[in-house]
């Protein structure tokens, strides 16, 4: 039983990280739960509770960060949760579309519908305010 919940969890987690890539807000929403905690740890991010608040932001955070990719350099998966480490590239919009490459980590909870429930973002705001300065 523990093998395919976390089975479940990889797929839910993969799903998510997926519409996340392919830019698609609707997607990216139906792949959390009603109640979705996203917390950031940050400065630069904003945390939000609730499908619907995240919805809302999603097509601004999706504009702002062009090309936005998540490429994964690790997934570890314990039952509903998982850990993933990951390397992030966008074009920031509101500095001229400088690129960005910043290396991060996600800490996941997947619900018994094998939605998203809370996801914690690790990653580090100096080093994206380094890089466009650097563009500068």
């Amino acid at each position: 039983m523990g093998e395919l919940i976390a089975a479940g969890t990889r797929a839910a987690v993969l799903r998510y990280l997926a519409a996340l890539n392919a830019h698609d807000a609707d997607a990216v929403a139906a792949c959390v739960s009603v109640g979705f905690v996203n917390e950031h740890t940050a400065g630069l991010g904003r945390g939000v509770v609730g499908r619907a608040g995240y919805r809302e932001r999603l097509d601004g955070f999706l504009a702002e960060f062009a090309d936005l990719r998540y490429e994964v350099e690790e997934l570890i998966v314990e039952g509903d949760r998982a850990a993933l480490a990951y390397r992030m590239s966008f074009r920031l919009v509101s500095a001229g579309r400088a690129p960005v490459r910043v290396r991060g980590m996600f800490r996941f909870r997947v619900d018994a519908d094998g939605l998203v429930a809370h996801r914690v973002d690790y990653w580090d705001s100096g080093e994206v305010h380094r890089q466009l300065a650097v563009e500068q």
